[in-house]
């Protein structure tokens, strides 16, 4: 049976961070400017065929602003929509967040850090935008800090990868998770869901894929389609090669995910929701976060389900 402190039947990111702290802790998103190599030249251009990374990026985010000041605006931002926390993270989230030299992460991590409300950081970055080096300089950081490192890691099928122009296989998304965990770094796994080409018995098969990998957390969203992306362009001109869930499907197909995830790992997002105005295709309208999490406790009361109910340790 499921045991994580609170009445969830799977591992959630708001009772480990909880546990972690004592109470709760908001991430607060922040733009420092960087790019990505997928985009810049530096492995290719025109970046991965599904991003829009405005899509996701919170209204007071800019990298014209300083670190500190988004911080202090993400606070304020927050304070209006939910009650203030105990805590905050500074979340570097816009494209690729080690995609620089390391004396430009110390100059930018070490002004998140010096802000007295940030207890810690979480970075979004890519599988080949990380070495030696600046895992080390984040494992000396998080002597005295909390730091995690997110990555991008999209599927666990090269053929998907390389069809969504992603620049890296899923051999190197191994790699620097394994790297970043041997330096007692928490490490989070990104994954869509509904990418071409994927049945749901290839994204329920590929749990274990994900359950071998030393991660702290995954989050999970379903495909969205962006205005202007290659991906949008690809769906117009053969619909056919894409399919879409309901609502209703796809909290199902997740649910077969769920059961069969390692207990272990905290779930931070099972789907995501994008302002209208960058969506096209087809979707579920505006659902917001807090009624998809509602949904899904929902299911898994009324089919007695919860995290690694199917979990199998090899």
């Amino acid at each position: 049976m499921y045991s994580w402190g609170d009445t969830r039947r799977y591992n959630s990111y708001a009772g480990h961070f909880r546990r972690l702290f004592g109470g709760r802790v908001q991430k607060l998103s922040v733009d420092a400017g960087f790019t990505c190599p997928n985009r810049d030249g530096t492995i290719a251009e025109g970046g991965c065929t599904f991003c829009v990374n405005g899509a996701f990026t919170p209204s007071y985010c800019s990298s014209a602003k300083s670190i500190a000041q988004q911080i202090d605006e993400g606070i304020e931002f927050h304070a209006r929509r939910y009650r203030r926390a105990s805590r905050y993270l500074a979340y570097f989230q816009s494209f690729s967040n080690t995609h620089a030299p390391l004396e430009r992460l110390k100059e930018l991590y070490g002004e998140a850090l010096a802000h007295p409300a940030v207890a810690g950081i979480v970075v979004g970055t890519r599988p080949d935008c990380i070495d030696d080096r600046k895992l080390d300089y984040f494992a000396r950081l998080a002597r005295t800090h909390y730091v995690a490192i997110e990555y991008g890691i999209e599927s666990t099928s090269d053929a998907t990868l390389r069809a969504i122009n992603r620049g890296h296989d899923f051999a190197a998304a191994e790699r620097a998770v394994r790297m970043t965990a041997e330096r007692g770094i928490p490490a989070g796994g990104h994954f869509i869901l509904g990418l071409p080409g994927e049945s749901d018995e290839m994204l329920v098969g590929q749990t274990a894929r994900i359950n071998a990998l030393p991660l702290t957390s995954v989050k999970f969203h379903q495909l969205q389609l962006f205005r202007g992306t290659a991906m949008a362009a690809q769906y117009e001109a053969d619909p056919a090669k894409f399919r879409f869930w309901t609502l209703e499907q796809y909290i199902d197909l997740f649910v077969g995910i769920l059961r069969r995830l390692r207990p272990d790992l905290v779930v931070e997002r099972f789907a995501s929701e994008a302002p209208p105005r960058y969506r096209c295709g087809p979707d579920w309208g505006a659902v917001r976060n807090e009624k998809l999490w509602g949904l899904l406790e929902k299911r898994l009361e009324e089919i007695d389900a919860y995290q690694g109910e199917f979990f199998i340790h090899l």
